[in-house]
């Protein structure tokens, strides 16, 4: 679902002789919106193809190896019986992280990085590709050939 943005002009600014006037405007963001997601929804990858790569994507998800951007300022557990089903979630944890390193593995060790900037991180193919200094528009069929792989290691069936 997009969520939308204004963005909105400081009071200061509009005192300001020296700024122009800005006009506002509205800016919308598809969360939902992925590059995997895009190359499936234009048919250049396979439905096969993305399933492996969000199954990738869920294992990275559920392990929680994104990158942390701010301190964690939930409360504590207290008292007796408060934190249950933690255990739980941390085996989770373990078993996706178990699962990732396995799926990585499996893609090799060529293969990796685009499958982490693309699958993972979300980064552009156009990025991934200057990124790792591939020429332009070589990432989308490495990406595949990687995606393949992952394919087989999580067994799903063809066509």
């Amino acid at each position: 679902m997009p969520r939308t943005i204004a963005n909105a002009i400081h009071p200061d600014d509009r005192l300001n002789p020296a700024i122009p006037e800005k006009r506002a405007r509205i800016v919308s963001i598809n969360r939902d919106e992925s590059p995997l997601r895009w190359l499936y929804s234009r048919s250049l990858i396979t439905e096969r193809q993305y399933a492996a790569g969000e199954q990738l994507r869920r294992d990275f998800t559920i392990a929680g190896l994104e990158a942390g951007v701010t301190m964690r300022w939930d409360a504590a557990p207290r008292g007796q019986g408060a934190g249950a089903g933690e255990g739980a979630r941390s085996l989770a944890r373990i078993d996706a992280h178990r699962r990732f390193t396995a799926a990585i593995d499996a893609a090799g060790s060529g293969l990796a990085d685009i499958c982490w900037r693309v699958i993972c991180a979300g980064e552009a193919m156009p990025g991934a590709e200057r990124a790792l200094g591939w020429p332009s528009r070589s990432g989308r069929i490495i990406l595949a050939l990687a995606l393949d792989r992952l394919a087989d290691h999580y067994r799903l069936p063809c066509g």
